[in-house]
């Protein structure tokens, strides 16, 4: 009789989800599936809120990346104005921006996937955690907190807050940047470079004597897509959105307001987790991947000198062809994390970054706005319809790691069916399971949102606790 193997829950993560793996007769992997049984339901609870509030609505969405949703938000508004702000504001927005990706891309690396790579996917669970790093080296984890506290004291010195900050609003930003908070910030610039040089150093080398294990490790194909800037070089602020084939020819370019023209939604019934395609292909080739990965390869350079040195190194060890392995989102991540903190650099000596001149006061022009942007974990969509008043008729969300979510059942399969032996079911087996999910850095929390009706299971007890009745809705 075939059998089941489950991992619940999916560890170092944001979020919850479990996996499940069917084992066949023979007791080797026919099917694995990624569930994610997490419900969140913003879409329908933002209705008849007014559109202005939105960018501290969704913040509330997640912890980890309450920034993304807070500058998406106010984008969609600024839509709805018809403004577009001064470019002293979308400097500020977009420094803030570059503290959120500093903060999420050090602190996964290090904290989330750094025990597996670190310490090995074999290593005791005991030890494979961060307490475990600690102990190893506790030089490398000082500075990666650091990093980590860089990150956020660009968005706390901003927006008062490192999570949820009040900072944005429709039409620009509500307060300037002091100059000697800049220039404390631009004094730990330096540092911070190196800190991220070193963990490049460290995936590098890592990598080098990875080579078999990063080709076959849930190495497969799909589309791409991710926002780029002028000659396709990598942007994470503002940009049209470029979408390339596995051998990188365009496929797409557009403006991320005309989404719906190119992408649809294809559901499943063992996941509250959607996934997007685009539609002129159709599901599922039209499947494709965000965020670090999908990003490097949508892109042709990098506009910072030292990341674009480190692109080019990582486009010589992947070949100079369209990157596939899912392991090698943990290197473009790093390569990113630079570009963000060189590009807060430029932001912060740009004269413009301490005018006053930050808002622009304006009535409601559109009844529907569209904010995109580049959240650490890949593409961003918010769009809000209203009525004449500006309350919120309708609310669309596609985040960044339901764009993934194919990629990511895709890897858990292909690396259960590589690395587990249901006749001898190690636990390193599903730990490789696990950091086949972990790789794309998944925020669960934001991504979820139901098609059609919610299942539901009522259970009715008396006051011995026995079942009295038991309702059921599928």
């Amino acid at each position: 009789m075939g059998s089941k193997v489950i991992i619940e829950p999916v560890t170092r993560i944001e979020g919850h989800a479990k996996v499940v793996v069917h084992l066949g007769d023979d007791q080797q992997v026919e099917r694995a599936f990624f569930h994610v049984n997490e419900f969140r339901g913003f879409e329908k609870f933002c209705e008849g809120r007014m559109y202005f509030e939105m960018p501290q609505i969704t913040p509330r969405i997640c912890g980890i990346c309450p920034v993304s949703h807070h500058l998406v938000s106010v984008k969609a508004c600024d839509q709805i104005l018809g403004v577009t702000p001064t470019r002293p504001a979308r400097l500020l927005r977009e420094l803030m921006h570059m503290g959120q990706t500093i903060q999420s891309h050090s602190m996964h690396f290090f904290e989330l996937a750094g025990p597996d790579l670190l310490l090995g996917f074999d290593a005791d669970p005991a030890i494979r955690n961060v307490a475990g790093l600690v102990a190893a080296n506790p030089e490398l984890v000082h500075k990666a907190i650091q990093l980590r506290r860089f990150g956020q004291s660009l968005i706390a010195t901003l927006g008062d807050r490192r999570i949820h900050p009040t900072f944005a609003v429709p039409g620009g930003v509500n307060q300037a940047l002091d100059s000697a908070d800049r220039d404390t910030l631009l004094a730990e610039i330096d540092t911070m470079i190196g800190y991220v040089l070193e963990a490049l150093a460290i995936i590098k080398d890592w990598a080098d004597r990875h080579q078999e294990l990063l080709g076959e490790f849930a190495s497969f194909s799909t589309g791409y897509l991710g926002m780029v800037g002028q000659q396709n070089s990598l942007e994470l602020y503002d940009g049209p959105l470029r979408h390339v084939g596995p051998d990188r020819e365009e496929l797409h370019r557009f403006d991320g307001s005309d989404y719906l023209e190119y992408i649809g939604e294809h559901v499943e019934p063992w996941t509250y987790l959607k996934f997007p395609f685009f539609r002129d292909t159709g599901w599922p080739d039209g499947v494709y991947r965000v965020g670090p990965l999908g990003r490097l390869n949508a892109a042709d350079k990098i506009a910072t000198p030292l990341a674009q040195v480190e692109y080019e190194i990582y486009q010589q060890i992947c070949g100079g062809r369209t990157v596939e392995g899912t392991l090698y989102y943990h290197y473009a991540r790093l390569i990113e994390d630079l570009y963000a903190v060189e590009r807060a650099r430029e932001i912060l000596e740009d004269p413009e970054v301490l005018s006053k001149d930050l808002l622009i006061n304006a009535k409601i022009t559109n009844l529907e706005g569209v904010g995109v942007l580049e959240a650490p974990r890949g593409t961003l969509f918010h769009h809000y319809w209203i009525d004449e008043n500006g309350k919120l008729e309708r609310v669309n969300l596609i985040v960044a790691t339901g764009n993934n979510n194919y990629a990511m059942s895709r890897a858990v399969e292909e690396v259960a069916k590589r690395y587990l032996d249901g006749t001898n079911i190690r636990e390193g087996a599903l730990n490789r399971i696990e950091a086949a999910i972990r790789a794309y850095d998944p925020c669960l929390s934001c991504s979820t949102h139901a098609f059609g009706q919610m299942p539901l299971e009522l259970i009715l007890l008396d006051p011995d606790g026995t079942e009295v009745r038991r309702i059921h809705r599928f």
